[in-house]
């Protein structure tokens, strides 16, 4: 297993290869690129690395930095004070651009069902005026998960039982939890898998989402689980204008079966079948502004090198 700690020195050059890769990129994209051509950061979900960043943030954040990726975030707070990433992220030059936080307490015991004005403090702490809830809620009826259960194969079979008051009920949430954030200036946004698209007599999960949540609630999409569901990126993001503002660029394998059960074969972004010519510019028409490379295990390779090859894809793109 890699061992994610860094010397002083190695942190400081990350930093250094940061700033001088992130100039490279800058003036190669600014020609025809098109994270250049929009003046667009390329981010980073902090959900790839989670480990390693609970490890060691500072040396997490230099390795991303120096990858040249320039915006993060984050999937939770990582068991952190605000402050202590915060202050991780401005010494690496990364951007905090989002945070997700669950609906129900989990490892860290944030939730968007705990104190909200406290939670809107926090996210100010670390620049942050958007939250996104990661995952659907579970019903009051759901079983809990048994020691040593896998949580991804728990989650898709509380998901395989879903009705359309579930996702009435996730909607209800979204909507309250919602207003009380912005009271406090932060938007909420919902993040998708590929439960959402599972049929419901005519219907399905993110329709009933799209139709019974306010404007404000914002989508962000995970252009991955969308297209393992079945589901075309490019038709969605036309079908609801205005709705997506963010992005999770991630790419799966093309033997991925269509499923709504959590599955996917992951890959680096620009090596399977996502069409991210098409992709990205059809994003950006429909108000999409923030792009966060993601990648689910399992990996062949070093976590790392695996954004790295994702993120060199896209700045040449």
């Amino acid at each position: 297993m890699m061992s994610y700690r860094m010397t002083r020195r190695e942190v400081m050059a990350g930093m250094a290869v940061a700033g001088l890769s992130g100039h490279a990129g800058r003036v190669f994209a600014a020609g025809k690129g098109f994270f250049g051509r929009h003046d667009l950061a390329i981010g980073v979900q902090l959900y790839t690395v989670n480990d390693a960043a609970r490890a060691d943030l500072a040396a997490t954040f230099a390795k991303l930095a120096g990858i040249g990726y320039r915006a993060v975030e984050l999937a939770g707070f990582l068991g952190k004070a605000p402050a202590e990433i915060r202050a991780a992220a401005d010494g690496a030059g990364l951007t905090i651009r989002c945070c997700h936080i669950p609906a129900q307490a989990g490892r860290d015991e944030v939730s968007l069902s705990g104190d909200l004005a406290r939670l809107a403090g926090d996210l100010k702490v670390l620049g942050v005026d958007r939250v996104v809830m990661p995952m659907f809620a579970l019903p009051p009826t759901a079983r809990p998960l048994k020691p040593g259960e896998d949580f991804i194969g728990y989650m898709a079979t509380i998901a395989a039982g879903f009705t359309a008051d579930d996702w009435k009920a996730n909607a209800a949430f979204l909507n309250e939890a919602g207003a009380a954030l912005q009271r406090e200036g932060i938007a909420l946004g919902y993040h998708n898998h590929n439960p959402e698209f599972a049929p419901i007599g005519k219907t399905n999960g993110f329709e009933i989402l799209m139709r019974e949540t306010e404007p404000h609630i914002f989508v962000e999409m995970d252009a991955g689980w969308v297209m393992a569901a079945g589901v075309d990126p490019i038709a969605l993001l036309g079908r609801y204008p205005g709705r997506f503002r963010m992005m999770h660029v991630k790419d799966i394998k093309r033997s991925t079966r269509r499923n709504f059960a959590f599955r996917q074969d992951p890959t680096e972004v620009g090596r399977g079948m996502l069409p991210w010519r098409r992709l990205l510019p059809a994003a950006y028409a429909a108000g999409v502004r923030d792009f966060f490379v993601e990648q689910e295990p399992p990996f062949a390779i070093d976590r790392f090198e695996a954004l790295a090859i994702s993120q060199h894809y896209l700045a040449g793109l």
